[in-house]
C-alpha cells in the first residue's frame, strides 16, 4: 500500500512484503465489468489543438490538511495488467487539488493497494483501508469485487466503483455507488441489436470470473425470454489461447454472439469465431478493443462489431481532450488507449464531482451523506452522460448512479467512429 497526492513531506506508507512503487497491474479486467462494462475501445484519439492549460481549466488549488482517499486494483496479476488504474489514479489526484480544489477545498491523499488477482489479498487491502482512515474507497479492476466491498461495507466506509455486475453490491442502498448502469452494456445493449437485426438467438461469450458472470447469471435469461430471444454463456476461463472448440458450438448453434472480457480474452473469442466461419453480427464490452486487439484480429473481421461503451475513446471529443490533458499533464507515459485507465478517471473524478457541495468536516458519514444527496450533473470523461446517486438513476439497482450508455460501430481499422448517448 502507498500514498499520494498528500502533505508535502509525509512520507509513502506501504505493507511489508509489498513491492515499493506503483502497483503492477492486472486485470480485467475486466472489471467491467464494471464488467466490464467499459468504454469503448481504446486507440489513440486524434489530436486536438486546444492547449492543455484551456482544457484543464482554471487554477483552483486545495489546501490544508489532507482527505485520504482509498484506490484499489488488481495491478499486474499472471492473467492481466491494470497498473495503468494506479498511474491514472495518481495523476487525475493531481490534477483535482491543482484545479479542483481537491474535496471541500482540501487536498486529496491517494491511498493505494494492490490485490493481484488474489481474493485473500483483496480483503487484506481493503481492511487496510480501514486502518488508514480513508474518506471513500475506489475499487477498481479487481476479480474479486466482493471480498474488498465486504470488510469497507461493514466499516461504513463508501465505495465508487467504475461498475460492476455484482448483485450484492448493485442492491446495496447504503454506501456503494458504481458508475455505469449494470444492465445496459451487458444485457440490454446486445439485447436491443438482436430485436433490431431479428435474431433469434444470442450467445454470450463471458470470461469465467464471478464479476463477469453475475449479472448476466441473475438477469439475462428473464430478459431474453421476455423478448422472444434464446439466450446462452459460455464461459471460457481466463488465459485460454485457442477459443476454436467453443466458437465452433457457437457458430453451429446459430445467432448473433456478444463477447465480455478483456482485450486478450476478446483476441482469443474473435479469431476464434473468424477461424469457424462465423458471419452473424458481433458485439462487445468496451474492454475488447485496444491497439492489441487490432494488431492481433483482421480489420475485416474488427469493422462492423458493436460496442456499448461507458467513455467516449478512439475520438476527439471534450471527455477524451480532458483525461489526455491529465495523463499528459500529471502522468508520465500513461497508455490513454486503455479504458481501464479512463474508467479510472472517471471513478476519481466522478467521486470528487458528487461530493462537490460538501463542506466541513470530510468522514466517510459526511462522504456517503454528500454522494447520496447530489444533484445530477455530468459524470466527468463520461462522453456526456449525466449521474445521480442514491438509488434515482436505476431504482432496481440502488447502487447505479448511471443510466444507460455509450454505443458506438468499429470500423475497419477497429477504431469507434461516433458514440451517442443511449437508453437514458
Amino acid at each position: 500500500m502507498s500514498t499520494s497526492g498528500g502533505a508535502p513531506g509525509r512520507g509513502p506508507f506501504r505493507r511489508p512484503g509489498r513491492r515499493p512503487g506503483r502497483e503492477p497491474a492486472s486485470a480485467l479486467g475486466l472489471r467491467w465489468w464494471g464488467v466490464g462494462r467499459g468504454g469503448g475501445g481504446g486507440g489513440h484519439p486524434p489530436t486536438s489543438a486546444a492547449p492543455a492549460a484551456d482544457v484543464l481549466g482554471p487554477v483552483a488549488k486545495a489546501s490544508g490538511a489532507p482527505v485520504r482517499i482509498g484506490l484499489i486494483s488488481d495491478g499486474k496479476s499472471s492473467i492481466i495488467d491494470q497498473s495503468v488504474e494506479f498511474e491514472v489514479g495518481e495523476a487525475t489526484v493531481s490534477y483535482l487539488n491543482e484545479h479542483r480544489s481537491g474535496i471541500a477545498g482540501r487536498p486529496i491523499e491517494l491511498v493505494t493497494c494492490e490485490a493481484q488477482s488474489d481474493p485473500a489479498k483483496t480483503a487484506d487491502c481493503a481492511n487496510e483501508m480501514v486502518e488508514q482512515d480513508v474518506a471513500a474507497v475506489v475499487v477498481g479492476g479487481v476479480a474479486a469485487q466482493e471480498a474488498a466491498w465486504t470488510p469497507l461495507h461493514d466499516a461504513g466506509v463508501p465505495v465508487v466503483l467504475y461498475s460492476t455486475g455484482t448483485p450484492a453490491l448493485l442492491a446495496d442502498a447504503k454506501s456503494t455507488f458504481t458508475f455505469a448502469d449494470p444492465a445496459f452494456g451487458i444485457i440490454g445493449f446486445p439485447l436491443e441489436l438482436a430485436k433490431k437485426s431479428g435474431a433469434k438467438k444470442v450467445t454470450a461469450v463471458v470470461i469465467d470470473v464471478p464479476a463477469a458472470k453475475g449479472l448476466l447469471e441473475a438477469s439475462a435469461p428473464a430478459a431474453y425470454e421476455k423478448a422472444g430471444i434464446e439466450f446462452e454463456m459460455v464461459a471460457v476461463a481466463p488465459g485460454t489461447a485457442d477459443m476454436t472448440p467453443q466458437m465452433q458450438q457457437i457458430a453451429a448453434g446459430g445467432g448473433e454472439a456478444f463477447i465480455l472480457g478483456n482485450d486478450s480474452f476478446c483476441i482469443s473469442a474473435l479469431n476464434g469465431l473468424r477461424a469457424v466461419g462465423f458471419t452473424e453480427s458481433i458485439s462487445a464490452v468496451g474492454q475488447c478493443i485496444t491497439d492489441a486487439t487490432r494488431t492481433a484480429v483482421p480489420g475485416d473481421t474488427l469493422k462492423g462489431i458493436a460496442l456499448a461503451a461507458t467513455a467516449p475513446l478512439g475520438t476527439d471529443n471534450p471527455s477524451t481532450r480532458l483525461f489526455n490533458a491529465v495523463a499528459a499533464a500529471y502522468g508520465k507515459g500513461i497508455d490513454t488507449s486503455k479504458i481501464a485507465g479512463i474508467n479510472t478517471f472517471m471513478a476519481v473524478a466522478g467521486l470528487q464531482a458528487a461530493v462537490a457541495e460538501l463542506t466541513g468536516d470530510v468522514t466517510p458519514q459526511t462522504v456517503n451523506a454528500a454522494i447520496k444527496s447530489m444533484k445530477q450533473t455530468e459524470l466527468p470523461g463520461s462522453g456526456g452522460q449525466q449521474f445521480q446517486c442514491g438509488g434515482k438513476a436505476v431504482p432496481a439497482s440502488p447502487a447505479a448512479c448511471v443510466r444507460g450508455g455509450l454505443i458506438t460501430t468499429l470500423d475497419d481499422k477497429g477504431q469507434p467512429t461516433t458514440y451517442e448517448v443511449a437508453g437514458a
